[in-house]
């Protein structure tokens, strides 16, 4: 068979997985690609890392070399203009020609910057390649203020970089509300609601009429102008509201093009001339652009399969899509919006907990048409599951987006879904090729991975995945590998081990030596967790901050209006006058809303950023600790009055938890703790439903182990009887460490047990008659941590440098935030919510 010449123009994700495609065929073609960046492809989905230090050549998709080893020619750097469909030429920037048999367009998109007066000034940007975030990095170093222009997909990742880079950010949207395509109100209005809380400041309904310069403070700065007549002063602008097909070149040489432009294509993907293809965001099939990485993977295989004879096609692809924004968990399914007639929606929104579901069915309640998640993707897999295949919905189809607190439905099991379900759609991996994969040798997730190529796209079905394989491989006898994540080859036990015997102290160290590539959501807070429990090191050391949950990076809780609250520690609930009144005045002194806690504490709220330092510091001089209520950690050790006051007392409660808090305070574990020690057994302290209890009899104490509140509750259960001060604590010690050592990442002390071989009877046999001979070393270990506690909040505010992080500005440190608005509730102070402060605007208008 004779060669024919393929020339690819344009190397992003597209048509790298088109030449990827066709060098790997068994169709003889010399194949040529002409890219317009000066890099081979890189990993779009990914760019926004870049910010986080992730380098170019950790986001490439190939190399010059492997395309050399595939007998691919590639020039880089090197722009296609011209095309001449008569002689089948095309001509680059510096004048050189490529012949052609077949052409292969994949030129993708270009951001779209809307005409406005000033927009080409030097300090408008556009986010869009690995050379646009680099400029946008350089023009931030002296910026103070940041704003982007479009409230989509790719504006809240631009918002995302900004806020990265510690600048003040905005984000101006034309639309009434954020992610349009993809949202409806009510998840949109959620969206923005978290995002405000992180720091990030929207605008909606804005109209820019114009950009200018304007000098202030010595410095050149931009003014926007909106059509409502307000003004919004930046250093740089972002220009991310939206993309247009990169269609010039099929304009110029003839090709047809849709009326809003777009490469017009059929199921084949040809374009209106036969030998001429257009793949991904340049090609336009059935009047519509395919914005996402799956379709146009598919859409480069129909093209090649036309080469290879088996002629497949394309008609048109599923644009679901899950993500985190800014931190923030969004999931869009299929009809979103509800636009399909006859269509039934049910909503579930928690204001407090920030979650908002909607889930779209026909009209016969059987099938699921669409949903929107906000804040809670957990039921994203599940959801897009039932929509793809058509699976028949439970009688109480609300149950699908319940929390399982309020009778929500259990998650869709790995063996409930049909061999052709779809796994990963960025690669058209079905769950059939998962078991192909498996049954062909394939005996771990990294093998299912490198033989599918599941999961290497954008990577939101790797959780989906590994459900898969696992039931797969233990369906067949085989082990299933319980690694944490895909960065270490290790369970959390494996690594607690790997770290204490190593002594290993940063989570740079151990992915040097035990791990690869730079870690992520998952692998860096266990890790945190696992460095804190056994070192004990200040947690926002230098090589350590980076692995903290929000909480943690702040010592404190974030609440839904972006402040936060403080909680120092009151061991047992016991408060002298004078410590009472303390809080009082602090409390009055910041506009703080007080409320006791169920913990017998008092939470302290609104505090803003720039002040935690301040009440902390009053809060120390005064005696008082951080109470951890931000970490996974010791939260408190609730009593009774105990035999001090109550006549049916028979043990001073009171003086057991103080001691009991006292000793396990700042303890870090895999997930929070809580305790309670009663005087008697009337319980008032409620101990069973804690991690440990503690119940008085005359004869000593009673030991309950693994209980819980929250949205599983579970009773304690009874461990030991009639235990003297000493026997307790020497207990407690074994069974805390052991937990912190052998536990999941994120595992309650009572899913802990009720997953523990051996139950209750093998938790006695370690704790109490040492089967495991490790007794000692835990013991030795709980004293370290002990010896080793150190205030956090203290720690903070002896360091001027760890202070810097309580700005509210990062730019200017003497700023403060004076746009919070505070509101009377039940005679106190508190910051006003959305809601409330939308009808105070109201009502001053």
């Amino acid at each position: 068979m004779s060669l024919i010449n393929v020339v690819v123009i344009g190397n992003g994700m597209v048509g790298h997985h088109y030449v990827e495609q066709l060098a790997t065929s068994d169709v003889s073609a010399n194949i040529t690609v002409l890219g317009a960046e000066p890099r081979p492809a890189y990993d779009r989905v990914h760019l926004s890392e870049f910010f986080a230090g992730r380098k170019p050549e950790e986001l490439a998709l190939t190399t010059r070399e492997h395309y050399e080893e595939l007998g691919v020619t590639a020039h880089f750097g090197d722009a296609v203009v011209a095309i001449d469909r008569d002689a089948k030429i095309v001509t680059t920037d510096s004048g050189r020609t490529f012949s052609y048999d077949k052409l292969v367009m994949a030129t993708g998109s270009y951001p779209f910057v809307p005409p406005i007066p000033g927009s080409d000034l030097s300090d408008c940007l556009v986010y869009r390649t690995i050379d646009d975030l680099g400029l946008i990095q350089a023009k931030s170093k002296n910026a103070k203020i940041g704003v982007v222009v479009g409230g989509g997909l790719l504006g809240l990742e631009a918002a995302n970089a900004l806020q990265n880079l510690g600048l003040e950010t905005h984000v101006v949207e034309f639309a009434p509300g954020l992610m349009g395509v993809q949202l409806d109100g009510g998840g949109s209005s959620m969206l923005r609601r978290k995002i405000e809380t992180l720091g990030v400041q929207v605008h909606t309904s804005k109209a820019t009429q114009a950009i200018e310069e304007t000098n202030g403070e010595g410095d050149t700065r931009l003014v926007m102008k909106f059509a409502d007549g307000e003004t919004l002063e930046t250093d740089v602008i972002v220009f991310s509201a939206g993309i247009r097909p990169s269609d010039q070149l099929a304009k110029d040489c003839g090709l047809e093009v849709g009326p809003r432009g777009g490469i017009d294509v059929d199921y084949h993907c040809r374009t209106s001339d036969s030998d001429i293809y257009a793949i991904g965001e340049c090609a336009l099939y059935g009047g519509m652009i395919y914005g996402l990485v799956a379709p146009g993977y598919r859409m480069a295989e129909v093209a090649v399969s036309q080469l290879t004879g088996e002629h497949n096609t394309f008609k048109g692809a599923d644009m679901s899509t899950k993500l985190k924004l800014l931190g923030v968990d969004v999931g869009s399914i299929g009809d979103s919006h509800g636009k399909t007639p006859g269509s039934i929606a049910y909503t579930f929104s928690d204001e407090r907990a920030e979650v908002y579901k909607r889930m779209i069915v026909s009209a016969d309640g059987k099938t699921v048409l669409g949903a929107v998640l906000v804040g809670d993707c957990s039921d994203y897999d599940t959801l897009l599951q039932y929509y793809l295949n058509g699976i028949e919905l439970p009688e109480n189809p609300e149950t699908m987006i319940l929390p399982a607190s309020e009778g929500g439905a259990p998650l869709l099991g790995a063996a409930a879904l049909p061999a052709t379900a779809t796994i990963c759609s960025c690669h058209n991996v079905s769950k059939g090729d998962i078991i192909n994969a498996i049954e062909g040798g394939c005996c771990s997730l990294g093998d299912v991975k490198s033989t599918t190529a599941a999961s290497t796209g954008c990577g939101g079905c790797a959780a989906l995945l590994k459900n898969v394989v696992d039931d797969e491989m233990a369906a067949r006898g085989m082990e299933v590998n319980k690694s944490i994540c895909e960065h270490y080859n290790f369970t959390r036990q494996e690594l607690f081990h790997i770290i204490k015997v190593e002594s290993i102290k940063s989570f740079k160290d151990l992915i040097k030596n035990h791990g690869s590539g730079r870690g992520c959501e998952i692998c860096k807070p266990a890790v945190g967790s696992i460095l804190a429990s056994l070192w004990n090191d200040y947690i926002l050391e230098e090589k350590h901050v980076g692995l903290q949950d929000t909480n943690d990076t702040f010592l404190a809780n974030m609440q839904k209006n972006g402040t936060y609250s403080v909680v120092p520690r009151v061991p047992g609930g016991e408060i002298t006058p004078d410590k009472l009144i303390v809080l009082g005045e602090v409390a009055k002194k910041y506009n703080l809303y007080t409320k006791i806690t169920g913990g017998q504490r008092i939470d302290l709220f609104g505090a803003r950023v720039e002040e935690l330092p301040e009440i902390w510091k009053e809060l120390i001089d005064a005696g008082f600790e951080t109470g951890h209520a931000y970490g996974k950690a010791l939260r408190t050790v609730k009593s009774c009055v105990g035999s001090t006051w109550c006549r049916y007392g028979v043990q001073n409660s009171v003086g057991m938890a103080i001691y009991v808090e006292d000793r396990y305070k700042g303890l870090r574990s895999p997930h929070k703790l809580k305790s309670a020690v009663s005087g008697c057994t009337r319980e008032c302290a409620e101990a069973q439903s804690k991690d440990f209890g503690v119940i008085a009899t005359e004869h000593g104490w009673n030991l309950y182990l693994c209980g819980n509140g929250g949205m599983k509750p579970r009773h304690a259960d009874l461990f030991a009887t009639d235990l003297d001060d000493e026997t307790l604590i020497k207990y407690i010690d074994r069974f805390l460490m052991f937990y912190v050592r052998t536990a999941d990442r994120l595992q309650r002390t009572s899913v802990w047990l009720d997953n523990l071989e051996g139950g209750l009877d093998y938790l006695k046999e370690v704790v109490i008659e040492d089967k495991l001979g490790i007794c000692a070393e835990l013991e030795e270990q709980m004293n370290s941590i002990v010896g080793t506690y150190q205030c956090e909040w203290k720690t903070t505010i002896e360091d001027p440098e760890k202070l810097k992080r309580f700005r509210q500005f990062v730019n200017v440190p003497d700023a403060k935030d004076e746009t919070v608005v505070f509101v009377e509730e039940r005679g106190q102070v508190r910051p006003a919510n959305e809601d409330e402060l939308q009808n105070i605007i109201a009502k001053s208008a």
